[in-house]
């Protein structure tokens, strides 16, 4: 009788035991993160307190038991008023102490900002936003601020110059001053390698009048084969104090950037952009300026050409002259090619 009694006693205590440890047993040392995930990205906001983080995990099917999690979460003392913020990757399987520990002090999952040749500094930003966590807004707000223009050395007419067409290794939760600080320090290095700075000088310009130039040059040509002869056709002009009568400035002077043909509107529009009607370089960048376009510039072609029409022979090439005789035959050729391809 006093073995059952110790055996019941021993049983009712194992069934008591299991009752009392399942639940930390399963909040612990369970998997609560799917075995299969659809995606293993997940972006926490910033300024996101613990209610907010847990429901996202919830509702993006990285936590199944949000019960469990929240214990864990409270022992575990990862419960803040504003909740670490990132991008963070998120492995199969994992128990709540594996994932709290990554999302409290783990490793970011980094993003690539592909910066490429954007029109306006309006479309940098939205390109910028597409991969960061800050809106198109938050950016341009930023962008314009007078001390960020001032810290970096720019105006708003020539901050286009500050951003180099590449890809940027980022944090999705980088701040709007942290991404100019880092766009600055690329810049900076640009400016550094190849003696771009040296060649620079030597051509009395500035880096951002060699950017305003080479953006002229990008939407010239897709051709790079011919860029640094149109470069070079460009600086001719600005020596000898000849208007550059570029139609992307023109162009960006109107802002008709759908149009398929420079008419007198263009050409006539009033705006120190338009080179037709003021000499010199415009204010600023008409763009953003590829590599290959600012090289051009900083290693021109060295010729006696000021004049070039483009071929009209669906090449994407230019004839060059270096008077207005030679350039009006080279129209001719161009309107010719044009009528043989139906285009006219």
């Amino acid at each position: 009788m006093i073995k059952r009694l110790i055996l019941v006693g021993l049983l009712a205590a194992l069934v008591m035991g299991a009752i009392i440890g399942y639940p930390l047993y399963k909040t612990y040392f369970l998997p609560n993160v799917p075995s299969s995930l659809e995606k293993q990205e997940v972006l926490l906001s910033t300024g996101w307190n613990f209610d907010q983080v847990l429901q996202h995990l919830h509702q993006e099917g990285f936590v199944q038991d949000s019960a469990t999690f929240r214990s864990a979460a409270k022992r575990m003392n990862y419960i803040k008023d504003n909740m670490r913020s990132g991008r963070f990757l998120i492995q199969p399987g994992w128990t709540n102490v594996d994932l709290i520990r990554h999302l409290r002090g783990g490793k970011q999952a980094p993003v690539d900002v592909v910066l490429t040749t954007e029109r306006m500094i309006e479309n940098v930003a939205a390109k910028a936003a597409r991969f960061i966590e800050p809106d198109s807004v938050t950016l341009l707000t930023a962008f314009r601020k007078p001390e960020n223009l001032e810290k970096f050395g720019f105006t708003e007419e020539t901050l286009m110059a500050m951003f180099i067409p590449n890809t940027y290794e980022f944090f999705w939760n980088t701040t709007p001053e942290k991404f100019l600080e880092r766009m600055h320090k690329e810049y900076q290095k640009f400016w550094e390698t190849n003696d771009r700075m040296a060649k620079a000088e030597a051509q009395d310009l500035t880096p951002a009048e060699v950017y305003t130039l080479a953006s002229i040059v990008e939407k010239e040509t897709l051709q790079n084969a011919e860029k640094r002869r149109m470069a070079g056709v460009y600086l001719n002009r600005l020596e000898v104090n000849m208007k550059l009568q570029a139609d992307p400035t023109s162009v960006f002077a109107t802002k008709d950037f759908t149009t398929k043909q420079v008419t007198d509107y263009h050409t006539n529009f009033d705006s120190p952009y338009n080179t037709y009607r003021y000499a010199g370089l415009p204010p600023g960048p008409i763009a953003m300026a590829s590599i290959s376009s600012i090289d051009a510039v900083l290693n021109r072609e060295d010729h006696k050409y000021y004049y070039f029409c483009a071929k009209g022979d669906g090449s994407g090439f230019h004839n060059f002259a270096k008077n207005l005789t030679a350039h009006n035959q080279n129209a001719r050729i161009y309107r010719a090619n044009l009528r043989k391809r139906g285009l006219r």
